[in-house]
C-alpha cells in the first residue's frame, strides 16, 4: 500500500513531531511547579537525558508516548500496517535504549518513575497526576 501523503509532506509531518516540550510534558511539568517542585530538564550528563529531573529528591521522570516507547495493552500504541519490519526495528531500538537508561541511571541511585501519555488524557490525567503528587511527597 502506498502513502496517502507525497515524499515531502510526509516529511514535513514527521518533522513536526517533538522530541521536548511536548503536551504531555508540559502538563506533568505545570503541575509540579505550581506544586512548588523545582527541577532540571533534558539533563544531558545523565543516561538517556530524562525529562524532569528533582535532584533534590534523587527522582528522575520519563513522559513517553505510548506509541514511541511501544505502551503494550495501550489502545494507542498500534504497530503500523506499512513497512512493519522497519517500525518494529525502530521502535524495539527505542525500548532498549529506555531500559538501558532506566539501569544506569538505578545504578547511579536515582529513583525512576515513568508517566505514559495515556495517563495524562482527560479520563485519568487528575488521578495520574495526584498519585505522582503523593508519591513525591512521600519520599
Amino acid at each position: 500500500m502506498t502513502d496517502v501523503h507525497s515524499k515531502n509532506i510526509r516529511a514535513y509531518n514527521m518533522s513536526r513531531i517533538r522530541a521536548k516540550d511536548t503536551k504531555p510534558e508540559l502538563l506533568v511539568r505545570q503541575y509540579l511547579f505550581a506544586n512548588g517542585f523545582r527541577y532540571r530538564l533534558h539533563v544531558k550528563s545523565l543516561p538517556g537525558k530524562p525529562d524532569i529531573v528533582l535532584k533534590k529528591h534523587n527522582i528522575i521522570i520519563f513522559i513517553h508516548g505510548c506509541f514511541w516507547h511501544q505502551h503494550l495493552g495501550c489502545k494507542y500504541f498500534v504497530i503500523p500496517k506499512t513497512r512493519t519490519v522497519w517500525w518494529m526495528e525502530k521502535l524495539n531500538k527505542n525500548v532498549m535504549r529506555d531500559e538501558k537508561a532506566q539501569f544506569d541511571l538505578e545504578e547511579l541511585g536515582w529513583t525512576v518513575l515513568i508517566v505514559w501519555e495515556c495517563q495524562l488524557r482527560s479520563k485519568s490525567i487528575q488521578k495520574t497526576l495526584e498519585d505522582l503528587l503523593s508519591f513525591l511527597k512521600k519520599v
